[in-house]
């Protein structure tokens, strides 16, 4: 059987199916969006009438493998990672992930796994190797299967909510820039409360919010789960913002650093390694039935965190599996920074060290100015990823390098306590992370281990699109090249 079969086929997949029709009676849904994931984080796929799920569910929707890329074109005008002459694709959706969207109740969504075409010549059917959401799914299951243990993991998104000027353009932030300021948190009130509303609908268990350091910037949190679901979750969270923004007539502004002189926005992932535990269904919707499946309302509780420190050893330092990732992400932390810092602006946010930016290869406790830090037992933060990143790579990189530290011991060596600059002025050797889109790109060209993370079509259509994106950017005349040169004499 090919992979699309057996996906298609797995054990309990047409229980589910019939449970989604369910739904679909139940709440009334006309329209379903069938979804997937871009290379860059991108939410593609196409809107299918309900009546039909059925025979998507089995057979899938098509569509050309230049979608995964966004089916843009490079500054040649060649089309990113396919050409033209090359198959479509099958989504085929997972049922599992099927929920209403709160904001038009005839509509609901699920997410899809990508398949290479029944009819190809090579690999008829095989899953599609520039499905990052396919990927994250095959390589967790592999590292599982390989350690016994499974990676949970929260993110902390940062965004901005921006005023809309006349031109559709950016003008100014919602509100003032006063970091966790109660006045300025309740300034966004009209945003955040209906972005918590629809996320709670959607299985988001909201738990903290607060108001960064920038004009209208706004961090929420939701519990911690499996990475895939987290990952699926801050898809969806985006999603949300962008409906909201529509309804306000604001800019829900997800890119790193849009003004200069004010904090970036970041996206701290904070991960750790369990055994055991159970998914347990939390009703975030406190609605008697749920607006979707089951599995859109399920976080892993419980079981042994392997993170946590062995008091035998040291009560402080974490336990020998979670010192070991750390040597992993250290180690990889220059190719890691080309995907957690995946775009030109990113490193508008590294270039500005007043505000705290990770750019140093080094770990700590409660140390901010490193790029990994513990941020509580049990779980450490990698601070070198900020908002524009596509979770589903992060996620799969991470996991890769953790799974390098595991296999060959590595040691990250001792925890810094000292604010890294001033460690650095008294003699310590760090490195720094790449500082620029292209040269981490170099990094992660010479790396296979986070390489592996994108195997195959995902790394050629990865560095295709990353390495045009920097190519365009070193070719363009910038309103500060004309600034800073209009009027100069040689």
């Amino acid at each position: 059987m090919t992979d699309l079969e057996l996906h298609v086929e797995a054990p309990g997949r047409a229980e589910l199916v019939k449970q989604v029709r369910a739904k679909i009676d139940e709440l009334g849904i006309t329209y379903v969006y069938f979804q997937f994931i871009s290379v860059t984080g991108r939410i593609v796929g196409k809107g299918i009438p309900a009546d039909h799920w059925e025979t998507v569910a089995q057979k899938g929707f098509q569509l050309v493998y230049g979608s995964t890329a966004n089916l843009f074109v490079d500054r040649h005008g060649d089309y990113i990672g396919y050409g033209p002459e090359a198959s479509e694709l099958v989504g085929i959706p997972d049922p599992e992930t099927f929920a209403q969207l709160p904001w038009d109740k005839r509509i609901a969504r699920v997410y899809c796994t990508c398949f290479r075409n029944r009819e190809e010549a090579v690999n008829p059917g095989g899953h599609l190797t520039s499905d990052c959401r396919g990927n994250l799914r095959i390589h967790h299951q592999e590292f599982e299967k390989e350690h016994g243990m499974h990676m949970r993991l929260g993110t902390e998104p940062e965004m901005m909510w921006l005023k809309k000027g006349e031109d559709g353009k950016p003008d100014g932030g919602f509100s003032k820039p006063n970091c966790y300021h109660i006045d300025q948190f309740e300034s966004l009130r009209p945003a955040f409360m209906k972005v918590i509303e629809y996320s709670a609908a959607m299985g988001l268990d909201m738990i903290q919010g607060d108001h960064e350091d920038a004009p209208g910037q706004l961090e929420l949190n939701w519990m911690y789960d499996d990475c895939l679901r987290n990952a699926d979750r801050l898809t969806t969270y985006r999603q949300i913002c962008a409906q909201v923004a529509r309804e306000m007539n604001l800019i829900a502004c997800f890119m790193t650093k849009p003004f200069m002189g004010v904090s970036a926005s970041g996206c701290h992932h904070n991960m750790s390694l369990w055994t055991g535990g159970k998914d347990q269904v939390v009703n975030t919707a406190h609605v008697d039935s749920l607006p979707g499946m089951d599995g859109n309302y399920s976080y892993r509780k419980g079981g042994e965190n392997h993170f946590m420190p062995d008091p035998s050893i040291d009560a402080r330092k974490p336990g020998p599996i979670g010192l070991q990732s750390i040597g992993g992400v250290i180690k990889h932390l220059s190719a890691l920074t080309s995907i957690g810092s995946s775009t030109v602006n990113s490193y508008r946010r590294l270039w500005d060290t007043g505000f705290w930016a990770p750019v140093f290869a080094d770990w700590g406790y409660q140390n901010r100015t490193c790029a990994l830090r513990i941020s509580a037992p049990g779980r450490f933060e990698y601070r070198s990823v900020d908002s524009m990143v596509n979770p589903y790579l992060m996620s799969s990189a991470l996991l890769k390098a953790f799974d390098d530290g595991i296999r060959n011991d590595l040691d990250p060596g001792e925890a810094e306590e000292r604010n890294i600059y001033d460690a650095i002025d008294a003699g310590k050797k760090v490195k720094k992370l790449p500082m620029s889109l292209g040269e981490a790109l170099v990094e992660l060209e010479a790396d296979d281990v986070i390489k592996s993370a994108m195997p195959d079509e995902m790394y050629r259509v990865f560095e295709h699109y990353k390495r045009d994106e920097w190519e365009k950017f070193n070719h363009t005349v910038t309103d500060w090249d004309m600034e800073t040169y209009w009027d100069c004499l040689p």
